[in-house]
């Protein structure tokens, strides 16, 4: 599998919102959530892509604990935080991470940075929310973002 190369790109998402919420990244949705294909193994996208160059700052959206930073098969290198609310955010593709699992980060932290790792056709970042820490237990992630003050 690939190795986690240096960043190339310096994008950053904005800061946290008065919530405390902040986006992963500084860019549009490209991929929606629930987007229905063959493509995935759900049968839709479980969670939205955000299509940004190899490098731009991944930002934790939310202040919560690494559960998992790493390899995550088709998700390629990828960082899971549980959040203080009992919510998980997942970030994948990655190209290169800046924590490990255990450690503890604030919204807007920089946790990676994006890339095109895994089960992908391009530079972008692949995120969801869940209620549980592994697949299957996806929500809408822009519905808890926008939830939380953060607009997207």
């Amino acid at each position: 599998r690939p190795q986690p190369s240096a960043p190339q790109a310096k994008n950053a998402a904005p800061g946290p919102s008065s919530s405390g919420a902040s986006a992963p990244v500084a860019a549009s949705p490209s991929t929606p959530y629930r987007a229905a294909g063959g493509s995935w193994s759900k049968g839709y996208h479980t969670g939205v892509d955000f299509a940004v160059p190899t490098g731009t700052s991944v930002k934790a959206v939310a202040a919560g604990r690494v559960v998992s930073a790493g390899w995550g098969g088709s998700y390629g290198y990828q960082v899971v935080i549980r959040h203080t609310d009992g919510k998980y955010s997942q970030y994948g593709h990655l190209s290169a991470l800046s924590v490990k699992a255990g450690q503890q980060v604030g919204a807007g932290q920089r946790i990676a940075r994006s890339g095109s790792t895994g089960n992908s056709t391009g530079p972008h970042l692949h995120f969801e929310v869940r209620t549980g820490p592994g697949f299957g237990s996806d929500i809408d992630p822009l519905a808890y973002l926008r939830a939380r003050g953060v607009r997207i």
